[in-house]
Parts: C-alpha cells; sequence; structure tokens
C-alpha cells in the first residue's frame, strides 16, 4: 500500500480533522512549528494528530498491521524541538503530532499533576504558577515535556529536585501491540527505569504523573556579558555577586530579573527563536577541572578556522558544570568584526543526577561520583549551504575536547541525550550493564522491534552482539 493510501484508511477511520494532508493549512502550521529550519524542511505523507490515547493506540495497530501492505514506517513528535532532520517526522510517511494530548491535571492534594505527552512546558508552568507549585521541568517555553523527560531533562530546580525524568512518578505508554499499560515503581517497574532516559525505543508516552513541590517565591536570574580577561571576585547575593561585579560588555544586555517560571521560559525563547536561524547541538561529558575548562576554551578557540564563509554565523560552546559556572563562549562573525564573550549562567551542582535515586533512572550514572559538566556546541546559521561544514566543524571539536578529557584523564562517556546529535551513540554511553537492561526490556515489550526500525528519530538501544 502507498503511504498516501495509509493517510486516506487514517481519515476514514479517525476522521479528516485528525489527518492533516499537503497542501491544507493544519498541514502548513504543523511544518512552521518545529524548532529549526532542518525539521521543518522534512515533508511527511500526513500527521495525524490524535487528542486520546485510544486515537493512538488505534494509530499503533493500523500503522504495524501486515494488513494492506504494512507494516509502515512513522514518527513521533511532541514539541518539535529536536533540531536535526528524521528526528521527529517521517519524509513521505506518517508523522503522529502528539500535540493534541496536552491535558493538565492535579491529583486531589496536589501533590502530583498529570500530563498529556504533548505538552510544552510553558503550559504547565502557566498552570502551576498561580497555585505557588512548580515540577522541575524544561527551562524553555515549546520544549515537549515527553522528549525532555525521556532523555533525561535539565531544570532550573535540578540542584534541589534532580533530573526532571526522576520526578516522574508514573508513565501511560502505547506498546508496539498497541495495548496501553502503565509503567510505574510497582507495575512495569523495568518499564518505568527504562523510560527515565531511554527515549522512545519502547512505545508512545502519551502521559506522564509528576511529582509537583511548593514555589511561592520567585527565581533570580541574571545576563551578563563579561570580557575574557577579567577575574572573579566579591559576592552579592553571596554566590552571584562576583558574576554581578564584573565590568560588562554592554550594560543594555546586563538584566537581573525575579520572575516566575513561566516568565522564565518565554525569556528563554528569546535566546534563540524559533526558525530563525539554522540551528544544531552536539555534546560531550567531563569532570569540570581548571585544566579541562581551559583546554575546551583551547579546542573551542581552534575551531574558528573551521568556519570561515559562514553567513550569519554564531558560533557557541556552553559549559554546564555540575558544581561551578556555567561558561558560554561565543564567536559571532559579522559584517565588521569578530567578538568572543563569556558568559556566567546558573550552577548545577552534582546533586542534580543523584536526587531521586541515580539507580531508578537508565542513564548509568549510578557510580559516578564526580562533579560532571555537560559541554553543549550550539551554534547558529543563516545559509543551508553551509550545513555540512557548521557540522564537520561541530563533530572536529566535540572530537577534539574528548581527546583532552581523555588525556587529561577526566572524560566520562555519558552523552545527555536532549543535547545529543544524530551521529552520537546516546544509549551506549549509559554504559554496559545498562545497555544489556535496556535491550532484554525491548525485548519484553517490542519483540519485533517497532520501535528500533519502523519508528523514526530517538536514539535507538544497540542491537544485540
Amino acid at each position: 500500500m502507498e503511504e498516501i493510501s495509509v493517510c486516506e484508511a487514517l481519515i476514514a477511520l479517525l476522521g479528516i480533522e485528525k489527518v492533516l494532508v499537503p497542501g491544507s493549512t493544519g498541514y502548513n502550521t504543523s511544518l512552521s512549528s518545529y524548532f529549526s529550519p532542518q525539521a521543518a524542511a522534512v515533508l511527511p505523507a500526513c500527521f495525524v494528530t490524535p487528542q486520546t490515547v485510544v486515537d493512538v493506540s488505534t494509530l499503533v495497530k493500523i500503522l504495524t498491521s501486515s494488513e494492506n501492505g504494512g507494516p509502515h514506517d512513522f514518527a513521533v513528535r511532541g514539541g518539535g524541538h529536536t533540531w536535526f532532520a528524521n528526528a521527529n517526522s517521517a519524509p513521505g510517511a506518517v508523522t503522529i503530532d502528539m500535540r493534541g494530548l496536552n491535558s493538565i491535571e492535579f491529583s486531589a492534594d496536589k501533590s502530583s499533576v498529570s500530563v498529556g505527552a504533548g505538552a510544552t512546558w510553558d503550559l504547565i508552568y502557566d498552570k502551576l504558577d498561580p497555585l505557588g507549585l512548580s515540577v522541575a521541568g524544561g527551562r524553555v517555553a515549546g520544549v515537549g515535556v515527553g522528549g525532555l523527560t525521556l532523555g533525561g531533562g535539565i531544570s532550573y530546580f535540578g540542584p534541589r529536585e534532580g533530573l526532571t525524568c526522576n520526578q516522574a512518578i508514573s508513565f501511560e505508554i502505547v506498546l508496539a501491540d498497541g495495548s496501553v499499560v502503565e509503567a510505574n515503581e510497582k507495575q512495569n517497574a523495568d518499564l518505568w527505569w527504562g523510560l527515565r532516559g531511554g527515549s522512545n525505543n519502547f512505545g508512545i508516552v502519551t502521559r506522564i504523573n509528576f511529582r509537583t513541590f511548593e514555589q511561592r517565591s520567585l527565581l533570580w536570574s541574571t545576563l551578563t556579558l563579561n570580557p575574557l580577561t577579567e577575574p572573579f571576585e566579591g559576592e552579592t547575593p553571596p554566590f552571584y555577586k562576583p558574576i554581578l561585579e564584573l565590568p560588562t560588555i554592554s550594560n543594555a544586555l546586563a538584566t537581573t530579573i525575579t520572575a516566575s517560571m513561566s516568565t522564565l521560559a518565554q525569556n528563554s525563547v528569546a535566546l534563540q527563536k524559533p526558525q530563525a536561524a539554522r540551528y544544531m547541538t552536539a555534546t560531550t561529558t567531563f569532570i569540570p577541572t581548571e585544566a579541562m575548562i581551559r583546554a575546551t576554551y583551547d579546542a573551542f578557540n581552534s575551531s574558528f578556522s573551521l568556519l570561515e564563509g559562514v553567513a550569519g554565523l554564531m558560533w557557541a560552546a556552553n559549559i554546564e558544570p555540575l558544581g561551578v559556572l556555567n561558561l558560554l563562549l561565543k564567536l559571532h562573525y559579522g559584517p565588521v568584526s569578530q567578538k568572543k564573550i563569556i558568559v556566567p549562567n546558573t550552577p548545577l551542582p552534582p546533586q542534580i543526577y543523584k536526587r531521586g535515586g541515580a539507580d531508578t533512572n537508565a542513564l548509568g550514572l549510578t557510580k559516578q561520583e564526580s562533579s560532571l559538566a555537560i559541554c553543549l556546541i550550539s551554534p547558529a546559521w543563516s545559509d543551508a549551504a553551509h550545513d555540512e561544514q557548521v557540522y564537520s566543524a561541530a563533530r572536529s571539536l566535540m572530537s577534539d575536547i574528548e581527546e583532552k578529557a581523555k588525556k587529561l584523564g577526566v572524560y566520562d562517556p555519558y552523552i545527555y541525550l536532549d543535547y545529543a546529535a544524530p551521529w552520537q551513540d546516546v544509549i551506549k554511553g549509559y554504559g554496559e550493564e545498562n545497555v544489556k537492561m535496556l535491550q532484554a526490556l525491548r525485548k519484553r515489550v517490542d519483540p519485533v522491534g517497532v520501535f528500533t526500525r519502523m519508528v523514526k528519530g530517538g536514539f535507538k538501544i544497540p542491537e544485540e552482539s
């Protein structure tokens, strides 16, 4: 059966309002809602927009059926924030757009919140902020709940509460056979563990229950731009005053605010507006010794030569250390000059991957006792003709940083899924023991390998050797 015929069959079964075909307003709106132009350039045969878990179950049964020329490849998207092509859309096939499953419901005592996996974090904060509550969720409006949680999840509340995935009390998930199951600490506990970092390898998550906590105070936030040569001195508030007392490059860009999570999430969008440029990310992990931070800067500085002629480029390496200050190194190629700056940002102490139990997720950080730094490459540029040049430079820079980390004895194989590039072997970085456990889990819940072989996107569990 041709894929377009699958879309026609879905229209007959689910209704034209839930199946968006090329040329329709809904189809074009779905394309324009992706974060990066690279993702938006992928053209599925149709988008399907389920509104209930029953819709999702029906879709999986149809797409995996051997009848009518099946089974058929498909993809699943939530917030659509993953940047690379085919990460959350299936070219010429069916893409399931989960954003219709965006309900937000509280438990009777408001100690937890049940969230549709297609919701975005700003929608959750809009509901929680007026109640003086919050969750350890994403930092940017528009980022999907499902994708961030299944990848681990870094939060402003991480130092106090831990990773986002460790706040997930329970998952509702549609498996490869279309069945709907609940996964929590007592029921399908192996699946609950695997979903905490295991990406889209086991099914389609339709709902997640998160633990809530009181957050009646506003959050304090600051952005300053500082020259590379200044030392860190002084304090105010006790921990942040050294940053504020540094001379800034531009007072107009130095801002200090107290705001709700809703406001902070919306403000973060201004730093990287959807489809305003071409984007990518790649990441690695190391112990942030002084020597390693200096080595990262040296590698970053050396990478400039690979980027000559790239139009509208902002070249950035962001170090998110677990225990010291964030450093954001940037290079702008403009018509007049180049600029290099460091931006100190939010500290993330090592508790971020320990709170909630490092052994209750698949990330493989159980035995790690050192503070870790996640190093993120996050460039932006204007012309698709320079895509491969930027990707190549990013791979080279990542390789250089990793080589330096290994020589200094501070390299860690963990790769943060939500920042990873498509060429990175994320799941392998969770460690051999966890990979074997994930393989066993996949064999139990998806013995045919639907979500490994048929479902586009995500970071797949390695095949058994």
